[in-house]
């Protein structure tokens, strides 16, 4: 008797693999180096604070703190005739690093930029300056004063922020308190700082130190006394230098 030959299944073969190709990921874009500015106001630890009734005379107090000494100064922005100071200044002292202060809004900002500022600082933080400069040459320094400031300036991109107005809120003591969650963070102290006061700020935390009327003294301005301002610009930028020690 004949057994019909049983036909196997044959097993199931599947389609041969390829080769996957490698993933390459495109270059990573270098980091932009920080701003000139950043780092000349890391080096001096003082920015000189200038605000005038008039353009001649910011001009003349300007000069006085540069032969003191000054490395870094701003110009605030309701000085009169704030744009031809500084482009002045930025004519006469091309190596020194010269801002405007007190700025309030992007138009304001622009202008500034215009007139050769290298930094601009405010009270606050305004977004779209932070937005609109952010890959900028130049320096934004916005205005911060509690720990959810500083995340929401950092987070939008900030790589400087002014702890304004810090005598108010304690001087060096709150200083020291909020820069102990952000160690990485530089900070610069703005509002009421004396001459005598810059090694406690440093020694808390502060990047740098703004200083107003106690380079800028009002009545030595408004009596020609230039020469005393080059003098507290002077003792200024050695008590700074000190403060590194």
């Amino acid at each position: 008797m004949r057994i019909a030959a049983t036909q196997l299944p044959l097993p199931a073969t599947s389609p041969p693999r390829r080769r996957a190709r490698a993933q390459h990921a495109p270059p990573a874009a270098a980091p932009q180096p920080p701003p000139r500015a950043l780092a000349a106001i890391l080096r001096s630890r003082v920015i000189a604070c200038l605000r005038a009734e008039d353009g001649e005379t910011a001009l003349r107090a300007a000069h006085a703190a540069v032969r003191g000494g000054v490395t870094v100064l701003e110009v605030v922005m309701s000085t009169p005739g704030v744009l031809e100071v500084i482009e002045d200044l930025c004519r006469s002292y091309p190596s020194l690093t010269f801002g405007v202060g007190t700025v309030l809004n992007a138009a304001d900002a622009r202008k500034a930029i215009g007139a050769g500022a290298q930094f601009l600082m405010s009270p606050g933080t305004v977004m779209e300056i932070l937005h609109d400069f952010e890959e900028s040459k130049v320096l934004y320094i916005p205005g911060v004063m509690t720990p959810t400031e500083v995340l929401s300036a950092c987070s939008a991109g900030a790589k400087v922020v002014k702890v304004y107005p810090v005598s108010v809120m304690g001087g060096d003591v709150y200083m020291s308190a909020l820069k102990k969650p952000f160690p990485l963070v530089p900070m610069v102290a703005s509002q009421g700082i004396q001459i005598g006061s810059i090694k406690g700020y440093i020694e808390a935390g502060a990047s740098a130190v703004v200083l107003s009327d106690s380079i800028f003294d009002k009545e030595l301005m408004r009596m020609g006394k230039f020469s005393e301002i080059s003098e507290h610009a002077s003792q200024a930028t050695f008590e700074a230098l000190q403060s590194i020690k």
